[in-house]
């Protein structure tokens, strides 16, 4: 089966500007290579065939930096020509993908989980929209969700001190077309907060933990982490 995926790589970067500058967020240097550069070989070894990169704010340095292939990958790029939010540059992006379900990740996130363990998931479970969560303990930066005996989420909360639960982690399975009704009318909207939360209920959107490695580079102290962390991970 082929195995696509879709990589939002559009980022600013607004919050590492303090230490990185004129590259878009995925492109920040860990070593000698992009951070963008270990994304794309961890998927490799996930068995994918194709991305796609979603991209915006410096595209050039992504494109010049990568072409159309890399590690046995081919890629595609879908360019915004304005911010379309992550569900409105996800939507932009699918035009590219011909399976019938395709993943998505964060282009500036590392969460190496089993690929092979969140296609089962999905396909056991029917799911329209998969997505990969991580436990955490004794945090604030993220929001929260939660899910039955099933695995159906129930519920997203807002961001919050937290002593322990569930972070989604960026990193989902989707069936091709879950998207079409939310874009009516609308071609610029949040993924999360426009789709997601508004679908608890209505779609079957299933939760699927993962213990796997969890680091997004959007602080410059995580970036800094990153720098030790990711190659480790993706050598």
């Amino acid at each position: 089966m082929k195995r696509e995926a879709i990589v939002l790589a559009g980022g600013f970067g607004t919050r590492l500007r303090s230490v990185i500058e004129d590259v878009p967020k995925p492109m920040a240097p860990i070593g000698d290579e992009p951070f963008l550069a270990h994304l794309l070989r961890y998927l490799s070894a996930q068995k994918f065939d194709h991305v796609v990169l979603s991209v915006g704010y410096l595209h050039e340095k992504i494109q010049d930096y990568f072409g159309d292939t890399f590690r046995g990958l081919t890629i595609s790029y879908e360019i915004e020509d304005e911010p379309l939010g992550t569900g409105g540059a996800l939507f932009a992006s699918s035009r590219h993908v011909d399976s019938e379900s395709f993943s998505v990740f964060n282009g500036d996130t590392m969460f190496p989980v089993d690929m092979d363990n969140a296609y089962a998931t999905h396909k056991r479970t029917g799911a329209d929209v998969t997505i990969v969560v991580k436990a955490l303990e004794n945090f604030e930066r993220y929001g929260t969700l939660s899910f039955d005996s099933e695995q159906q989420i129930t519920a997203f909360e807002e961001k919050r001190k937290v002593e322990s639960g569930y972070i989604n982690g960026g990193v989902y399975v989707l069936r091709q077309g879950v998207l079409d009704r939310a874009v009516e009318g609308q071609p610029r909207f949040s993924l999360e907060k426009d789709f997601f939360e508004p679908s608890v209920g209505k779609l079957s959107m299933v939760a699927c933990p993962s213990d796997a490695f969890f680091l997004d580079i959007g602080v410059p102290e995580d970036y800094e982490r990153a720098q030790h962390e990711v190659p480790r991970l993706t050598s």
